[in-house]
């Protein structure tokens, strides 16, 4: 795309409306790791399932994962509009978010809501203060007279996952939205990529010579694509993220090694760009607005573990970035014409920048 403006309709493509995973795998009968398995090179593309993940990646390779755990984060509201849902986005501190209100799941507003508004929220009081800057549908929200023990009591009692319109009863329950690696809460969507990891999976990993490292990014919710037609410097809104002092000297051993680094998720090349400085991964703590597009060079990690993202998404630009134009637009179409399932509980496709370093 050279040096000229990103914008969403270079990543326009036809998908099937049948080809939407609509609920987990497991009510499909199929395991987690059975899932199909789309592998991209600058050379060619394979399908597998996602269980043989380990037979497309070299020895020595680092997976790195997102180990933040998916909240119920959707409480049911009310105020002056009448019953509406809220979306917690991003915890900030002292009972203050970004949420995201919303009629139901399947109507995402804007609402008719004014700065200053008081709302009930699964039986606290909260005041709406302002929508976030560029943002209209996000807006900045205070959880008045609780601690936060009582805004995660009220999540453990009336909240539910984040679930969109797409989604078939019965509707999945919040397990369904964890991964193998959640362990620590605050995401309010899953990390999806991680989602099709099992225990055998893990083991077959590390007999393979595998590592497998973790980081943490709670990421918001994801309904939120703007819309401007220029992508490359879109309105982000941050998002809290760890890496650990193992997970980055793991990952700079890979590195002097020759060895590839592989994120499992969108929000763990966030995370690692976010941490890159002077050829080498930090040890940091904080927030990141970073976003990945064609016009800034993915310098952390050699490949990615992901789902499929639907045309227009402005997670398409990261891929683009990582593998190129060819690459991501004939793998696009190879899995629309094979039938690739999309969303949170479909398919999965690993991305691989450089075909020669894993070994194929």
């Amino acid at each position: 795309m050279g040096d000229r403006r990103v914008r969403r309709t270079d990543f326009l493509f036809e998908r099937p409306s049948d080809q939407v995973a609509t609920m987990p795998p497991e009510m499909r009968g199929l395991a987690r790791d059975e899932v199909r398995l789309l592998v991209s090179t600058p050379r060619r593309h394979e399908h597998a399932r996602f269980k043989d993940l380990s037979s497309f990646l070299a020895p020595g390779s680092v997976l790195v994962v997102n180990r933040s755990a998916t909240l119920p984060a959707s409480l049911p509201a009310k105020g002056r509009v009448g019953p509406f849902m809220l979306n917690l986005s991003t915890r900030y501190h002292d009972g203050l978010w970004l949420a995201e209100p919303r009629w139901d799941r399947s109507r995402p507003g804007p609402l008719p809501l004014v700065p200053g508004e008081t709302i009930e929220v699964a039986g606290l009081r909260a005041r709406l203060i302002t929508p976030y800057p560029g943002l209209k549908r996000l807006w900045f929200t205070h959880v008045q007279g609780g601690t936060q023990d009582d805004l995660e009591a009220a999540m453990a009692r009336a909240g539910e996952p984040i679930r969109y319109g797409y989604l078939e009863p019965p509707l999945p329950p919040l397990a369904a939205y964890q991964t193998i690696f959640s362990t620590v809460p605050g995401s309010a969507e899953m990390p999806s990529a991680g989602r099709p990891f099992t225990q055998r999976l893990l083991e077959d990993l590390d007999a393979h010579g595998i590592a497998v490292m973790p980081i943490e990014l709670h990421a918001g919710v994801s309904s939120l694509e703007h819309d401007l037609d220029a992508i490359d410097e879109p309105v982000l809104y941050p998002e809290p993220f760890r890496v650990p002092v193992a997970t980055a000297a793991a990952i700079n051993h890979a590195r002097r090694a020759g060895a590839p680094v592989i994120a499992v998720g969108t929000t763990v090349v966030r995370a690692l760009e976010s941490a890159f400085a002077d050829g080498r991964i930090r040890a940091v703590e904080g927030f990141t607005r970073l976003y990945v597009h064609p016009r800034r060079r993915v310098e952390a990690v050699d490949g990615l573990v992901t789902g499929f993202h639907d045309p227009l998404a402005s997670h398409l630009a990261m891929l683009h970035a990582l593998a190129g134009d060819d690459c991501i637009r004939t793998a696009y179409a190879q899995a629309t014409r094979e039938g690739y399932l999309w969303h949170e509980f479909g398919d999965s496709h690993l991305i691989l920048r450089d075909s020669i370093r894993n070994g194929r």
